[in-house]
């Protein structure tokens, strides 16, 4: 279980591809350290195991359905990507309830500066829209945004200057995608009335 509360940006060092699966390493000066062989830490959102480490460095290994459901398979190396170890029993719940199971990707159709803040708007998945409500909590790669408005085929959350800093939304461009994670509740609340009807 994670919060959305980044905790570092780490570098992607490499992405090696073995059949239809593959290894990512991560360069992660703060989470590296403390990781051990095991760990859960969310990547972009998607919860891995590590399977490998050397100080700083990180590995994990990505099934082929990690690489068709989320944008790991799309990063390049010297990419950065949010990361974010699971909550200790004792940690602080800031964010909201995120898994680590990325539900979609979506295209990124603005990402603007508006004074000191950014205006993020995504494409919503018509098969996803019913989990997306106003000032309901998203997981965007992995990251706990607020959503400030739900449009006929996207959402706007608006991101703070601190969030725009610490993480890689800093580096965020128009048509790119993004990993998502819908609200657990949401998605737990549906199946419970689909069941009853």
């Amino acid at each position: 279980m994670f919060t959305g509360l980044i905790v570092e940006t780490g570098e992607l060092l490499a992405l090696e591809r073995t059949g239809g699966s593959a290894r990512l390493t991560v360069r992660a000066p703060t989470v590296g350290p403390a990781a051990g062989i095991g760990d859960s830490i969310a990547v972009n959102g998607c919860c891995l195991t590590v399977t490998a480490r050397d100080g700083e460095t990180l590995s994990f290994d990505l099934l082929a359905e990690t690489l068709r459901l989320t944008n790991l398979g799309e990063l390049n190396p010297g990419a950065h990507v949010n990361l974010e170890p699971a909550l200790a029993a004792t940690g602080k719940l800031g964010g909201h309830f995120v898994q680590g199971h990325v539900d979609a990707t979506a295209e990124v159709l603005d990402f603007s500066p508006h004074g000191q803040d950014h205006r993020l708007e995504i494409a919503l998945p018509p098969e996803s829209a019913q989990y997306v409500v106003f000032k309901g909590s998203i997981a965007v790669d992995g990251i706990s945004l607020t959503v400030a408005e739900v449009r006929e085929r996207s959402f706007v959350c608006w991101i703070i200057p601190h969030t725009h800093e610490v993480t890689n939304l800093r580096e965020r461009r128009k048509g790119e995608c993004v990993n998502l994670e819908f609200d657990l509740l949401a998605k737990y609340v549906e199946r419970i009335v689909a069941l009853r009807r």
